[in-house]
């Protein structure tokens, strides 16, 4: 392995270390030795009513394991330590585990060995006063095979505080188990450099799930300093079914971050999405590009693009009876799907991703220093709300809460009020409004996905808010039960509502909404639900046809004000826009295309320099103007956009040739002392700068000069040749 590494050195490559002890990737029982679990049968979790755990987890907290995991450490830090980045080696950082409590929620299996309850009940016994527990969990705690009985077969009496307290519980286990692997780690040199955990979640091109892993593993990477959280970004083609989904998780990311805590991914998939080796899947070339395009715009500092190459997998040395006796179950070959295949040819997807990397690296030191600009709204993040991973399936009550909040939190927030507030050009930040304050001196406008379940403490921390001037757009349902379905009206209350019924649509009933108020005229709407309420006061905005029951209103609450739909309203653009402003949220970033399927944003440092990120998710070109707080950029031109393609123009950039780019509407591909290389993005592109350098005549381009400002204009046409070199004068 240490060959390996200082190979990526002679080659110029940074090395990120993955040890384990899980490696996942293919490999067979998810890198962990057979004899493992020969050896040590206790570390096999048992699940619910005592089954056998259905994939090849652990007891994380096992001594035998841990003890295991120790010497394999000691050996594999003592190839990592001498190679480190801070002692003038490539590696800049070690992950620790992979993909933690990832397989136990995917099978809801959570680990209950006996080790695991014991440890379980002495975290139960330091949270709660005995008459307390008690009174949660009605059963002898210290009778240890009653206790055991109790936790894997629960009863309905306390069934959602299990679920809440189990939720808690394995969220501090995994925080302590990774900090064990850190000071294995540290104790055989390994320090100084960034301890990554990596967040699991996307899976069928969606990210829905993906705050499952934040959920699970932010105490995990925010316990100490030292620790940077990495997404795995498994989401195909970005497009206008998903492209909210990647802005959502990376926003969600970056809320739970501390502040020298960037955003990263360690698992950035690239490839043509041939998994199987059956040619299916196939995505398009702009996959990776657009995917990074977004995440470059919200502030990722970096990008570890994977699979990137396929390679061979070796026959172990002991032979298993496995049918192959090699160490992957892809067979002889794995990365059948990378850019680069195991015989070392590239793909048809390599060529846009290098294009896209080019064009990073090249303003690289200004991207480092930039952050996205946001409006005057946020979207709210609720952990809690995806700790989701385990039910118990004889658990009415389990099921009930956990169907509900996954109906609010996601489906509904994300594919209709996340997709029209971006769509509409809104740039939002995302709040942890359960572990953090909400400053309305930050944060004018928060966007909230509910349900009917919410703790006392964030509706309370709701009501506080907008008594001091906040504005809230509740989607979903307006709570009435706490986390461990306790009623709790706290939010409702302070709205002056009462809500009554949630009424379904069926294959028999055709549940329609229509509009009144400032939200009137508007076409009736076929919905899924609608939740109906009293109202003391304020003002309907929707109802149900047929009955004329409230779904949706406006209401004042001290300062502020609140806006609920309280129903599954389509995608209405205006609407979202209409009642953001009402609330006091403007957009200041628009387009005036018909078509929309345009994601748009900016960064900028404190230099004031700026980039303008724009994607086009259709398959067909798009000609607009740019708008900023009304007035046109770019000295009014037209951009046109091309077919799923994504610009990344520069604005008041500074090169260190000493030339400013004013604007231009080709991208920045190579800064050389006396010339600059762009990518055509239009049919006539347009680029001025500010400088004393005269600009060396061309047949490529036309130069007209307005005193420092140099105004070029390209004679080529972007789909014929992309490449304008622009040659200064030598000083």
């Amino acid at each position: 392995m240490g060959g390996f590494i200082d190979l990526c050195r002679e080659n110029d490559l940074y090395f990120i270390a993955r040890p384990g002890p899980f490696i996942m990737a293919e490999i067979k029982n998810e890198g962990i030795p057979h004899w493992v679990y020969e050896r040590h049968p206790e570390i096999v979790p048992v699940g619910w009513d005592g089954r056998p755990a259905t994939t090849p987890t652990v007891d994380y907290l096992a001594p035998n394991f841990l003890r295991e995991v120790r010497k394999w450490y000691q050996v594999i830090m003592g190839v990592l330590a001498p190679r480190l980045y801070t002692r003038s080696g490539n590696i800049i950082g070690v992950q620790l585990d992979n993909e933690i409590g990832m397989l136990s929620w995917v099978s809801n299996c959570p680990d209950l060995t006996d080790n695991v309850l014991d440890d379980f009940s002495l975290w139960l016994k330091e949270r709660y006063d005995a008459l307390s527990l008690m009174s949660r969990y009605p059963f002898d705690m210290d009778d240890v095979d009653l206790r055991n009985r109790a936790f894997r077969s629960p009863q309905e009496d306390y069934a959602l505080e299990l679920l809440k307290d189990l939720g808690y519980y394995m969220r501090d286990r995994f925080a302590r188990y990774v900090s064990t692997l850190r000071s294995y780690a540290e104790e055989f040199g390994v320090r100084d450099v960034p301890f990554f955990i990596n967040i699991h979640g996307t899976g069928h091109g969606r990210g829905f799930t993906f705050p499952v892993g934040i959920s699970q593993l932010y105490k995990t990477y925010t316990q100490a300093p030292g620790y940077i959280s990495g997404s795995d970004i498994y989401f195909g083609d970005l497009d206008m079914n998903n492209f909210q989904d990647l802005y959502l998780i990376n926003s969600f990311m970056d809320a739970m971050h501390h502040e020298d805590q960037p955003l990263t991914s360690l698992e950035f998939n690239c490839g043509d999405g041939n998994f199987g080796n059956t040619y299916s899947g196939r995505y398009d070339p702009s996959s990776v590009d657009l995917k990074a395009r977004m995440c470059i715009a919200q502030g990722h500092r970096m990008l570890n693009y994977y699979l990137f190459a396929g390679g061979y997998n070796y026959r172990l040395d002991i032979k298993l009876n496995d049918g192959n006796a090699r160490i992957g179950i892809t067979g002889e070959r794995h990365g059948f799907a990378a850019p680069i295949s195991p015989e070392g040819e590239l793909n048809y997807t390599y060529p846009r991703m290098a294009r896209s990397i080019n064009t990073f690296m090249a303003v690289a030191s200004k991207l480092a220093n930039m952050e996205e600009e946001h409006d005057s709204v946020s979207f709210a993040f609720i952990p809690d709300y995806y700790m989701t991973e385990y039910h118990y399936p004889g658990s009415q009550k389990m099921k009930d809460m956990i169907r509900n909040i996954e109906g609010r939190r996601t489906f509904g927030a994300w594919e209709i009020m996340a997709r029209a507030m971006l769509l509409c050009g809104y740039r939002f930040a995302s709040i942890d409004i359960q572990n953090r304050k909400v400053d309305t001196k930050k944060t004018a406008v928060l966007a909230v996905p509910s349900a009917r379940y919410m703790d006392s403490d964030i509706q309370a921390k709701l009501v506080d808010y907008m008594r001091s001037g906040g504005g809230i757009l509740l989607y979903g349902e307006v709570p009435s039960l706490d986390m461990e379905g306790e009623s709790c009206t706290i939010l409702a209350d302070a709205m002056g509502i009462e809500p009554k019924k949630v009424h379904y649509a069926s294959p028999s009933y055709y549940l329609s909404v229509y509009s009144e108020g400032w939200a009137a005229p508007r076409p009736e709407v076929r919905v899924d639900y609608a939740q109906t309420f009293n109202m003391e006061r304020g003002e309907a905005i929707l109802r149900i046809y047929g009955t004329d029951e409230v779904c949706g209103f406006q209401t004042d609450v001290g300062m502020g004000s609140a806006i609920v739909i309280g129903t599954t309203y389509c995608t209405d653009m205006d609407l979202f826009r209409m009642a953001l402003e009402r609330l006091g949220a403007k957009v200041a970033l628009t387009h005036d295309c018909v078509y929309h399927g345009i994601f748009m944003t900016t960064t900028t440092n404190k230099q004031g320099e700026r980039f303008l990120h724009m994607i086009n998710l259709d398959g067909f070109d798009k000609e607009f103007h740019v708008y900023e707080n009304g007035s046109k950029l770019l000295d009014g031109r037209k951009v046109t956009l091309q077919a799923r393609d994504g610009i990344m123009m520069p604005l008041n950039i500074s090169l260190s040739n000493g030339v400013t780019i004013v604007y231009s509407t080709a991208e920045i591909q190579r800064v050389d002392t006396d010339k600059i290389t762009f990518r055509l993005t239009q049919p006539q592109d347009m680029i001025v700068l500010n400088t004393d350098r005269r600009i060396m005549p061309s047949h490529d381009y036309n130069v007209q000069y307005n005193g420092k400002k140099a105004y070029i204009t390209s004679f080529k046409h972007c789909k014929v040749d992309d490449n304008l070199t622009i040659s200064l004068i030598p000083i």
